[in-house]
């Protein structure tokens, strides 16, 4: 079964999104972390419509390391409430995906 997932954050500047990216792969909590060109974002927040420029995120990684993963963001994320959505995949390059699962064990505490 296929397991594998994309997380998608946005970040505020591409040292946050660099910082993020670094210590998921670091930790193993993610095989790969795709830091996107800067996005121009509408959104609503608090009653008012905003826009700003972000920096996307793409984490790739399994259903077991996703709540490492979203715990990681929302501790290092500059935002008070930082979009952490995951996306399963439908299909995928069976080698790719055993990489992926590979490079996404977190280290198990003895």
């Amino acid at each position: 079964m296929n397991d594998v997932l994309i997380v998608l954050t946005n970040c505020p500047d591409p040292e946050s999104a660099r910082r993020i990216a670094l210590h998921l792969v670091e930790q193993r909590m993610a095989a790969c972390v795709n830091q996107l060109a800067p996005v121009q974002s509408t959104y609503r927040w608090n009653g008012t419509v905003e826009s700003a420029v972000e920096v996307p995120l793409l984490i790739k990684c399994t259903r077991e390391s996703y709540p490492l993963v979203e715990h990681a963001v929302r501790q290092l994320h500059p935002y008070e409430v930082p979009e952490v959505i995951a996306l399963p995949l439908a299909a995928g390059y069976a080698p790719y995906l055993r990489w992926v699962a590979d490079e996404s064990r977190a280290p198990r505490s003895a």
